[in-house]
């Protein structure tokens, strides 16, 4: 259904230290910068984008949003370490399984150096 997902960020240079970090720890690759100033990631079939807004205006993290990494826990672990390290902050509870609504998760949450909100999800299987 989606094609990519794009984030803005108010320091280029600080996001990609910390999103080179975050894709290489989930076995991806640095990012790759566009004669536009875009930061592109591409992994398992995907584009994740980075940009200083078009508009000219400051960078926001969009409130209520967040956007979802699958990946295995033990990837889950390193990509929250490689983003803690490299000026995210973690947020929510510490990484880890959690339960409700019939589901199990491992979860583990990170906001990026400009304040978007990222989740690494594996759905548990018993």
């Amino acid at each position: 259904m989606y094609s990519h997902m794009m984030v803005g960020s108010n320091d280029i240079a600080r996001s990609k230290k910390f999103y080179d970090a975050t894709f290489i720890a989930m076995g991806g690759k640095e990012g790759v910068l566009d004669p536009k100033g875009r930061l592109i990631y591409m992994h398992n079939g995907a584009l994740f984008l980075v940009t200083p807004p078009i508009d000219g205006q400051p960078a926001t993290p969009g409130n209520g949003q967040t956007i979802g990494f699958a990946m295995t826990p033990e990837i889950a672990n390193a990509w929250h370490d490689a983003g803690v390290a490299n000026g995210g902050k973690a947020i929510e509870d510490p990484p880890g399984v959690r339960e409700g609504n019939g589901m199990k998760l491992y979860l583990a949450y990170l906001r990026d150096p400009d304040g978007n909100k990222l989740c690494a999800l594996h759905r548990v299987t018993d």
